[in-house]
């Protein structure tokens, strides 16, 4: 591993770790403020949580609890997307297969960055992965297109009735100007 590449798979493990006052978004709030957060909610599993506030809920789609528009960054023309899945009970695969295959959606340009940590006693293991993304689609999910400098921030929540996915993906800048508000969802999570 060349000194670049050690210093970018550092960089991605410690982006993962909120602590208040660090990671600031353009916004001036630490990530994880739970300030980032509105009245909206989603639940399934046996846990709820909070959506930001500038994050907009989209219709139903196929195999989705919910997925929330991002809105892009300044300079950037295409939104992020944060998709909610959750498949049942022991489905859905293992954690790590499913963290293999996100990290296998794209064309990194890094190590990926996994750590596993727990939120309201349930374990949550989260991954981040940049590079050229694959943007899977359709049934057999297949590229649909390559799209150059994107990102993932992707957690599975171990509930109480099964793994939750949340995987929040788009253009790299946008991705980390709204990281602060995927940690706030994330530490919104709890038990219902």
């Amino acid at each position: 591993m060349n000194r670049w590449t050690a210093v970018v798979a550092l960089g991605l493990l410690l982006g993962m770790l909120p602590s208040a006052g660090c990671n600031k978004k353009q916004s001036g709030q630490a990530a994880g403020d739970p300030a980032s957060l509105g009245s909206g909610s989603g639940s399934v599993a046996g846990i709820k949580w909070s959506v930001p506030k500038r994050w907009n809920a989209q219709g139903e789609r196929p195999m989705r609890i919910a997925t929330y528009s991002v809105p892009p960054s300044e300079g950037d023309t295409e939104q992020g997307e944060c998709a909610v899945f959750y498949f049942g009970n022991d489905q859905g695969g293992g954690v790590d297969a499913n963290i293999d295959r996100w990290i296998g959606q794209f064309e990194a340009t890094g190590i990926p960055g996994r750590v596993t940590k727990e939120f309201a006693g349930m374990k949550v293991t989260l991954v981040q992965v940049a590079g050229t993304y694959l943007a899977p689609g359709g049934p057999m999910m297949q590229s649909t297109g390559k799209k150059d400098n994107y990102r993932l921030l992707g957690a599975i929540v171990e509930g109480p009735q099964g793994s939750v996915f949340f995987k929040f993906t788009g253009p790299a800048k946008s991705v980390g100007a709204s990281e602060g508000e995927f940690n706030a969802l994330l530490e919104s999570v709890a038990k219902m």
